[in-house]
Protein backbone atom coordinates (compact mmCIF):
# COMPACT_ATOMS: atom_id res chain seq x y z
CA UNK A 1 0.00 0.00 0.00
CA UNK A 2 2.62 2.18 0.97
CA UNK A 3 4.36 1.48 -2.57
CA UNK A 4 1.54 2.57 -4.50
CA UNK A 5 1.09 5.66 -2.07
CA UNK A 6 4.46 6.81 -3.25
CA UNK A 7 4.10 6.00 -7.04
CA UNK A 8 0.20 8.03 -6.81
CA UNK A 9 2.20 11.21 -5.19
CA UNK A 10 5.55 10.56 -8.15
CA UNK A 11 2.75 11.12 -10.85
CA UNK A 12 0.77 14.16 -9.03
CA UNK A 13 3.98 15.92 -7.59
CA UNK A 14 6.60 17.34 -8.88
CA UNK A 15 10.29 16.77 -7.00
CA UNK A 16 11.20 19.55 -4.37
CA UNK A 17 14.80 18.95 -6.02
CA UNK A 18 15.43 17.68 -9.21
CA UNK A 19 19.17 17.59 -9.61
CA UNK A 20 21.56 15.95 -8.76
CA UNK A 21 19.28 13.83 -6.70
CA UNK A 22 15.57 14.17 -7.09
CA UNK A 23 13.88 14.42 -3.60
CA UNK A 24 10.30 14.49 -2.80
CA UNK A 25 8.03 16.59 -0.31
CA UNK A 26 4.92 14.71 1.06
CA UNK A 27 2.93 16.43 3.82
CA UNK A 28 1.73 14.01 6.66
CA UNK A 29 -0.54 15.12 9.18
CA UNK A 30 2.46 15.87 12.03
CA UNK A 31 5.56 17.22 9.52
CA UNK A 32 6.83 16.01 6.30
CA UNK A 33 8.68 12.93 4.73
CA UNK A 34 11.50 13.42 2.70
CA UNK A 35 11.24 10.96 -0.22
CA UNK A 36 14.98 9.71 -0.73
CA UNK A 37 15.00 6.98 -3.28
CA UNK A 38 16.52 7.90 -5.61
CA UNK A 39 19.62 9.27 -3.49
CA UNK A 40 19.65 5.44 -1.79
CA UNK A 41 19.17 3.89 -5.28
CA UNK A 42 22.67 5.70 -6.31
CA UNK A 43 24.54 4.87 -2.51
CA UNK A 44 23.20 0.61 -2.86
CA UNK A 45 24.57 1.03 -6.67
CA UNK A 46 27.97 1.80 -5.59
CA UNK A 47 28.18 -0.52 -3.11
CA UNK A 48 27.26 -3.16 -5.83
CA UNK A 49 29.77 -1.96 -8.36
CA UNK A 50 32.50 -1.06 -5.94
CA UNK A 51 33.82 -5.12 -4.77
CA UNK A 52 35.93 -3.26 -1.92
CA UNK A 53 32.68 -1.70 -0.76
CA UNK A 54 30.67 -4.49 -0.99
CA UNK A 55 33.38 -6.87 1.09
CA UNK A 56 32.93 -4.21 3.87
CA UNK A 57 28.89 -4.53 4.08
CA UNK A 58 29.40 -8.28 3.70
CA UNK A 59 31.96 -7.68 6.61
CA UNK A 60 29.62 -5.61 8.86
CA UNK A 61 26.59 -8.28 8.19
CA UNK A 62 29.38 -11.19 9.08
CA UNK A 63 29.64 -9.45 12.40
CA UNK A 64 26.01 -8.56 12.99
CA UNK A 65 24.73 -12.01 12.52
CA UNK A 66 27.10 -13.50 15.08
CA UNK A 67 25.24 -13.91 18.48
CA UNK A 68 27.14 -12.12 21.09
CA UNK A 69 27.36 -9.50 23.80
CA UNK A 70 27.43 -5.80 23.91
CA UNK A 71 30.65 -4.67 23.10
CA UNK A 72 31.32 -0.99 22.77
CA UNK A 73 34.72 -1.20 21.06
CA UNK A 74 32.80 -3.26 17.86
CA UNK A 75 34.97 -3.32 15.37
CA UNK A 76 31.63 -3.27 13.59
CA UNK A 77 31.12 0.54 13.59
CA UNK A 78 34.57 1.18 12.46
CA UNK A 79 33.55 -0.69 9.42
CA UNK A 80 30.91 1.24 9.02
CA UNK A 81 32.06 4.38 9.37
CA UNK A 82 34.84 3.16 6.37
CA UNK A 83 31.53 2.29 4.52
CA UNK A 84 30.16 5.34 4.63
CA UNK A 85 32.87 7.28 4.30
CA UNK A 86 33.30 5.42 0.67
CA UNK A 87 29.44 5.92 -0.21
CA UNK A 88 28.91 9.01 1.38
CA UNK A 89 25.81 10.07 3.37
CA UNK A 90 24.99 13.66 2.73
CA UNK A 91 22.72 14.50 -0.15
CA UNK A 92 23.90 17.91 -2.11
CA UNK A 93 21.57 20.27 -2.80
CA UNK A 94 22.60 23.52 -5.03
CA UNK A 95 21.87 26.88 -5.43
CA UNK A 96 18.18 27.88 -6.15
CA UNK A 97 17.23 24.55 -5.16
CA UNK A 98 17.99 25.29 -1.45
CA UNK A 99 15.50 28.32 -1.55
CA UNK A 100 13.01 25.75 -3.23
CA UNK A 101 13.47 23.10 -0.50
CA UNK A 102 13.11 25.21 1.92
CA UNK A 103 9.86 27.03 0.84
CA UNK A 104 8.26 23.46 -0.01
CA UNK A 105 8.94 22.15 3.68
CA UNK A 106 7.82 25.74 5.47
CA UNK A 107 4.85 25.30 2.93
CA UNK A 108 4.07 21.94 4.04
CA UNK A 109 5.00 21.90 8.25
CA UNK A 110 1.89 21.88 9.73
CA UNK A 111 -0.20 24.74 11.10
CA UNK A 112 0.09 25.55 14.70
CA UNK A 113 -2.05 23.91 17.43
CA UNK A 114 -4.68 26.27 18.52
CA UNK A 115 -5.04 26.45 22.57
CA UNK A 116 -8.48 27.05 23.74
CA UNK A 117 -8.80 28.78 27.22
CA UNK A 118 -11.07 27.09 29.45
CA UNK A 119 -14.47 28.26 29.96
CA UNK A 120 -14.01 30.92 32.98
CA UNK A 121 -16.31 30.75 36.23
CA UNK A 122 -17.96 33.55 37.91
CA UNK A 123 -15.67 35.67 40.25
CA UNK A 124 -12.16 34.71 38.11
CA UNK A 125 -10.28 37.43 37.64
CA UNK A 126 -9.63 37.81 33.94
Amino acid sequence: MNRIRLILHRLFRRPAITGPTRIYVRRIPTGVMLDLEHFLTDRLTAIADDPDLLALLLEVSDQRGTASGYDGHAPEQLLMERLLDGVGFEVPVYGDAVTALAERLRASAPAPAVIIPGQRRAGEAA
